[in-house]
């Protein structure tokens, strides 16, 4: 393997036997001729992909999806069917909540447990002993057996042992999302510590916000399968994409992953120009120069990470950003009024409706957003073959750099509130530079509060 991978997976297959009943699996083992009495389930389905040393990747899927197993596969915890997993380093895995702990040891003893398991002799676990008790902040439940802690408890110890442990490679499955906000923060700094100091990490989390802010790449598994990978924004739009398509699409979504992956692994620039999210140098040429700035619109100012959502019976066209005057623009200033209008075709009836709006950064973190209507005071009722012009007036708080807008509609489909049709990145703006600015990040907060209004006009219907 070569000196600068951490984790090389080639061919990796994990097959599970299911029974319809006890009685199956009994009938199976004791059949003269091996009649096969059980499914196959494939948890994991020819995985392969390597992570190299220092980087930060994020494993993101649906429930089910064959995250755990993988970590589990990597750890030593499963023997995979077929293919080859490949680690340099030592590992340090925070798994599901139970995993290398014993119920009835209390914290103190399983802190020893987990360093032999480790390898780890008494006297080293001695010299980390007392940080991992202050990181854990548990207090005298230390000394309790760890069946009696509560799941917030039982991740304090556990994140806590894992990270003290000095691992060349550390792995965290989903588990910080019982713990409380504090303890998260405190957690996510520890880990942005470890990737200054070059560790590598692998990270699984239904958090979009947290995969996108953390990770240099990330997977996208589904049905136990690698469906893509690549940068983490726009792997974190396909996989919100995937969760929101209609389970009669699902497979021609699958499909068209896959066909992104070949093609991506065919042509790396393909992969590169898939996650850039940055203006070309024409687009910044183009910016007004002198101490007069005026929002301009610049047509090479377009994103290259649009993902658009399978229409539920509405489709959203038009989505652009204008002056009060009216004039469309892109290139905005720090402080002035702006309005983000799109237009909402309604191709089947729907109920409780409304409209929204979201401003990300370049990382995919989401700034802030706005909705039409509250949850409670939703449009009642939207016929078909209306047309809905929806308009979002806003005050640009925003320091210079590039930003992106999401538009979406929601309505009532079954029992449950869903996405009738979404536009990830569909706009793509700056925010001027300027001499002399004295404020810093990505908020103006000297400009005053930010002022938003929404507002709905109909046309005729087609």
């Amino acid at each position: 393997m070569p000196h600068d991978i951490a984790i090389k997976v080639e061919n990796l297959t994990k097959i599970y036997k299911l029974y319809d009943s006890p009685q199956d699996r009994l009938k199976e083992s004791l059949h003269p001729l091996r009649k096969k009495y059980h499914n196959d389930f494939y948890a994991l389905n020819d995985v392969s992909f390597e992570i190299k040393k220092g980087e930060t990747v994020g494993i993101i899927g649906k429930n089910g999806c064959g995250k755990s197993t993988l970590l589990k596969v990597i750890t030593g915890v499963l023997t995979p069917n077929s293919g080859t997993t490949v680690v340099d380093g030592k590992i340090s895995a925070l798994l599901e909540l139970g995993a290398g702990f014993n119920p009835d040891m209390t914290g103190v003893e399983n802190v020893y447990f987990n360093g032999t398991l480790l390898g780890y002799s008494k006297a080293q676990m001695d010299e980390r002993y007392d940080n991992i008790l202050s990181f854990a902040d548990i207090g005298q439940f230390v000394h309790q057996p760890v069946k009696t802690y509560s799941s917030g408890m039982f991740v304090r110890l556990a994140f806590a042992v894992a990270i003290n442990v000095d691992p060349d490679i550390l792995i965290i499955d989903e588990a910080l999302s019982v713990g409380d906000e504090a303890f998260q923060r405190k957690c996510f700094s520890r880990i942005a510590d470890f990737q200054q100091k070059g560790k590598t990490i692998l990270f699984v989390s239904h958090s979009a916000t947290s995969i996108i802010e953390l990770c240099d790449k990330a997977l996208l598994f589904d049905q136990g399968e690698l469906l893509l990978e690549g940068a983490p924004k726009p792997i974190v739009s396909r996989y919100q994409k995937l969760v929101y398509t209609p389970a009669h699409k699902l497979d021609s979504l699958r499909e068209e992953l896959r066909s992104l992956a070949a093609s991506i692994k065919e042509n790396r620039h393909a992969a590169d120009d898939e996650a850039s999210a940055h203006p070309t140098g024409d687009s910044v040429a183009r910016l007004p120069s002198g101490p007069k700035l005026t929002a301009v619109y610049d047509p090479y100012l377009i994103p290259q990470s649009t993902v658009v959502y399978e229409s539920q019976g509405a489709t959203i066209t038009n989505p652009h950003i204008t002056s009060l005057a009216g004039e469309k623009v892109n290139i905005l200033i720090r402080g002035a009024e702006y309005v983000y209008t799109y237009t909402v075709d309604f191709e089947a009836d729907a109920q409780n409706v409304r409209f929204g709006m979201l401003i990300k950064t370049v990382s995919g973190f989401e700034l802030g957003g706005m909705v039409s209507h509250p949850t409670t005071k939703a449009i009642d009722f939207m016929p078909q073959g209306t047309t809905k012009k929806v308009v979002f007036s806003f005050k640009c708080v925003l320091l210079p750099g590039t930003y992106f807008l999401n538009a979406g509609v929601v309505g009532t489909l079954g029992d449950s509130e869903t996405y009738l049709h979404r536009l990830i990145d569909t706009v793509m703006f700056r925010v001027q530079p300027e001499e002399h600015l004295m404020v810093t990040g990505t908020v103006d907060l000297s400009t005053g509060s930010q002022t938003t209004s929404s507002q709905l006009t109909e046309r005729s219907s087609r």
